[in-house]
């Protein structure tokens, strides 16, 4: 884990641009950047991965939800500051674009339910950690948008892979072709965002859904995700691991609880974390 990694208190007030809290089962990585819309460095890119590390350590937390500080942005991107200095040389971009490419993974490879909370502005770096996530909830403000064609860029495949999942190849071409901002009700209509939410009740819904999923055995929403993982990247039957998994699953101490619960009608009591 990096030397800088803070972990908050939810109480605390925390100056560093991206940081942590954990309540209960969920941790909560925060955007920390409200006068720049949380506008992503490359500082901030490089600290996702040891923040993702820490949550895959912590045997508490069931569920990470990325979210801006507060309500005016998700994230509305690259900080544009750095165009001109890390990002003007080859070098620089290089740099740069692996630092991306290695958050984007940590999101994707998690083996813990992701979930986007998406409030106002969710544009370029912000909506490429946003569709890396397994579930992006918005309220009505929601903007969305991928927006490289607008600065003579090309986006990576990593990143257009998981649009083209989520949306399908002919409105991944418009979100990438046009560079325009999708407002929440045509992100949903389309399949780039999972639910809506009222901006008002959209953290508590979202923590709703993120406890109900904290409520069910771990082994087999982790399970669940790796196998879906594995769909997406071509599998059509069963790896080794895979396999294993299941078997594993039969012989688990959650599944004789899952067992006796359902026939003694009472509430499970999982023990995987």
């Amino acid at each position: 884990m990096a030397e800088n990694l803070e972990v908050v208190n939810k109480n605390s007030i925390s100056n560093d641009p991206l940081y942590l809290h954990i309540e209960g089962n969920i941790a909560f990585i925060n955007f920390n950047r409200p006068e720049k819309r949380n506008a992503l460095s490359y500082e901030m890119w490089t600290k996702i991965p040891d923040l993702i590390e820490e949550c895959e350590k912590n045997s508490q937390v069931k569920v990470i939800i990325f979210k801006g500080v507060d309500h005016s942005a998700f994230s509305a991107g690259a900080d544009i500051s750095e165009f001109k200095t890390l990002r003007y040389t080859a070098e620089g971009a290089d740099k740069y674009n692996r630092a991306t490419l290695v958050a984007e993974k940590a999101i994707m490879d998690v083996s813990k339910p992701t979930i986007a909370m998406i409030q106002g502005f969710c544009v370029g770096g912000g909506c490429e950690i946003a569709v890396a996530c397994d579930f992006r909830f918005s309220d009505e403000n929601g903007r969305l948008g991928i927006t490289p064609a607008k600065l003579g860029l090309v986006y990576n495949t990593p990143g257009t892979k998981n649009v083209v999942d989520l949306v399908g190849p002919a409105k991944a071409k418009d979100i990438l072709y046009t560079g325009r901002l999708l407002g929440a009700e045509e992100a949903f209509r389309i399949g780039l965002v999972d639910r809506i939410f009222s901006s008002d009740s959209i953290e508590k819904d979202t923590l709703d859904y993120a406890k109900l999923i904290c409520k069910n055995a771990q082994l087999s929403v982790r399970g669940s995700k790796k196998i879906i993982n594995e769909v997406l990247m071509g599998a059509t039957k069963d790896s080794q691991e895979t396999a294993q998994l299941v078997i594993d699953s039969f012989v688990s101490e959650d599944y004789r609880e899952g067992v006796h619960s359902f026939l003694e009608k009472r509430k499970p009591n999982f023990k995987y974390s």
